[in-house]
């Protein structure tokens, strides 16, 4: 059997497996230890890699960095901060028409900067926004749609995990990547915001303005968010302007933010435990995967399909641009049908190579990589709210049980549109993604 032929197979032999509901870190491996016994012909082999690499990756000091955000996210989300954010934010922008969904999305922004998960930015930013809009008689498409479209907003907000991983796949700086996704994610939260404005504008009876806050409200609100606020402040310009590592600034985090929930007074025993077993059981979940997209990638690497393929493309006179679009097309209709973290998992060993291998825009190799990263986070963040998995809507119709899925679905429609816009500005434009990067 052809490389080409064997690596295909075995991907598209993965993506059933996973699509059949195998746990995603299971069909990796699987597979790959499939490919691996098929092209080397040795038991002996296989499992002296496998007892190689698994020390390598899990002894990584690097690695400590998803645990450590990971619980940096359970202390805030136990901790009251999602309450506090949303509550500064309304006493801001509620009284304007469609203010409670503007601030709303300004809070799931604030919030996956300290959670950096787009599920747990829509689950807990749901229980505190939904009721509060649906009181005030905002239109339940625009309720649900906004909390569940503000949710995506995790994957790209620095610290975020899938970041984290795309930096550990493909070898590239997590800080660089941090500093690369900031003007992207101000993009997403801007518009946003206008697609709020907009669907108001049209029918303003879907988001009734609000009676105005007091100074004094404003004042003790913004208190309230202003020591996890100064805990994330330290936390990202500690890594972008070198002062401590990206591991180093997330224990800073996990202290900071366990501090400012316990004096809170949110984060009671139960809490903490339950803090503790989230992030080992969102931990263990991640490196499982990692170890599986180690087999799969050394069983690709043995066929030599990724250079194979990328030789191809390049001789075939298609304009790299087009080969790009192409990857962000599939990554679009793998999001319809698998979960995020198995989507990067799945293509970025394939894409990655290929995309090195193009000339684009006369970008550096470092260039391009960081570009692609944020490109592909941010196709990959559409996957959260497309039908008909939309993992971000289920979430959220959970918590808004009279509102239809369908619903749902129609108020996430116009944040689509917004995704669509961003993504053809971000791939038409690197500058976006690399301007912060190259003048820090």
């Amino acid at each position: 059997m052809d490389p080409i032929t064997l690596g295909l197979l075995l991907l598209g032999i993965t993506v059933l497996l996973i699509l059949l509901r195998m746990p995603v870190g299971a069909a990796m491996f699987l597979c790959g230890a499939a490919g691996f016994l098929y092209v080397t012909g040795s038991v002996d082999i296989l499992l002296a890699w496998v007892k190689n690499v698994t020390y390598a990756r899990l002894s990584n000091f690097d690695l400590i960095v998803i645990p450590m955000f990971v619980l940096m996210g359970q202390f805030a989300t136990h901790g009251g901060l999602s309450r506090a954010l949303f509550r500064f934010v309304n006493a801001v922008l509620g009284r304007f028409r469609g203010g409670v969904a503007v601030a709303t999305i300004g809070a799931c922004a604030g919030f996956a900067s300290v959670c950096g998960s787009s599920l747990a930015t829509a689950a807990t930013m749901g229980q505190v926004a939904l009721p509060e809009m649906r009181k005030r008689g905002y239109s339940p498409r625009l309720a649900t749609g906004t909390v569940a479209a503000g949710g995506t907003l995790g994957i790209l907000i620095p610290p975020s995990v899938p970041l984290v991983i795309y930096a550990i796949l493909t070898g590239e700086s997590i800080g660089k990547l941090f500093i690369a996704a900031i003007v992207p994610a101000l993009i997403a939260v801007l518009g946003y915001m206008l697609v709020v404005m907009l669907i108001v504008a049209r029918n303003p009876d879907a988001g009734p303005a609000s009676i105005p806050a007091s100074l004094g409200e404003i004042l003790r609100s913004f208190v309230g968010v202003l020591p996890v606020s100064l805990v994330f402040l330290f936390v990202i310009l500690s890594i972008y302007l070198g002062w401590a590592s990206p591991t180093e600034a997330s224990a800073v985090g996990v202290v900071g933010c366990g501090l400012v929930a316990a004096l809170s007074g949110d984060l009671r025993p139960a809490a903490f435990l339950q803090c503790l077993l989230g992030t080992a059981e969102a931990t263990v979940m991640i490196f499982i995967i990692l170890l599986g997209a180690d087999m799969l990638n050394a069983a690709l690497a043995l066929t030599n399909m990724t250079h194979q393929i990328a030789d191809i493309i390049v001789n075939s006179g298609v304009a790299p641009i087009m080969v790009v679009l192409g990857m962000m097309i599939i990554y679009i209709v793998l999001g319809c049908v698998m979960e995020s973290m198995a989507i990067i998992m799945l293509t970025i060993p394939l894409f990655f190579p290929i995309v090195m291998h193009l000339d684009l825009f006369g970008l550096a190799p470092q260039e391009k990589s960081l570009w692609f990263g944020i490109l592909a986070m941010t196709v990959v963040e559409i996957g959260l709210i497309t039908p008909p998995v939309g993992m971000n809507v289920f979430v959220v119709n959970k918590m808004a049980r009279d509102v239809s899925m369908m619903e749902t679905f129609r108020g996430v429609f116009p944040f689509l549109m917004s995704d669509l816009l961003r993504i053809a500005l971000l791939l038409v434009v690197p500058a976006l993604s690399l301007i912060l990067v190259r003048t820090m």
